[in-house]
């Protein structure tokens, strides 16, 4: 679905990606496991086009696009992929629903079938009674359950996730790794994982270690 080709990215003198290949299968999930600076998160950006890479191509089936222009990117963005951060960075202004709306409405669908949509993926997510909370009132387990379900907003093909578990307790991040499972059966989107926990990386289908801006395989 999403395939990586000789991706290469310095920083200044710094070389942080070396030559990396990677593809990612529909409906598959993958977890990369790596030291700190091995280059995981600028790898996650780049398939994420968060980032550019110095040389080397991004495709998503046929189409090549590292190459889109800043407007296409963006739209290409929205419309197909899911980002999950280690922080969960919701707007504490705005409730749940509000919060797991906004991608939607940037897509410019109409609000009532956005917060229709956003009502339906926190039910999901086990949050049904939560809707109308403010960030604040939420626990931190709760709060990265709304950060995914708002990923999920546009039906991603690809959901890019960096540590999303980094910040919660043991229970809470098994629950959330198994909530990846089920969204994969039930949404039929692929994950890429970053996560330093092994027992967790272990869980996905495919495990991926990397060294030195480099992937092992």
């Amino acid at each position: 679905m999403i395939r990586a080709q000789n991706i290469h990215k310095s920083y200044g003198q710094l070389e942080v990606l070396k030559g990396v290949d990677l593809e990612i299968q529909s409906g598959e999930v993958v977890s990369i496991m790596g030291a700190s600076g091995a280059g995981k998160t600028t790898l996650l950006q780049i398939l994420g086009t968060l980032e550019a890479a110095d040389s080397g191509e991004i495709y998503f089936g046929d189409q090549e696009i590292s190459r889109l222009g800043a407007a296409k990117m963006s739209q290409f963005r929205n419309q197909h992929l899911g980002f999950i951060f280690q922080f969960h960075h919701l707007l504490p202004e705005f409730t749940a629903l509000e919060n797991v709306a906004i991608p939607g409405l940037i897509s410019r669908k109409a609000k009532q079938k956005c917060l229709q949509q956003a009502a339906e993926l926190l039910d999901f997510m086990g949050l049904k009674d939560r809707m109308s909370h403010k960030p604040s009132a939420l626990s931190g387990g709760e709060q990265q359950r709304v950060a995914v379900a708002r990923a999920l907003m546009n039906r991603p093909d690809l959901v890019l996730a960096d540590e999303p578990t980094g910040n919660l307790d043991s229970h809470n991040a098994e629950e959330i790794h198994k909530l990846f499972d089920r969204i994969r059966q039930e949404f039929g989107s692929s994950f890429v994982v970053i996560t330093h926990n092994r027992a967790l990386a272990e869980t996905a289908d495919r495990l991926i270690e990397m060294r030195d801006g480099k992937l092992l395989v």
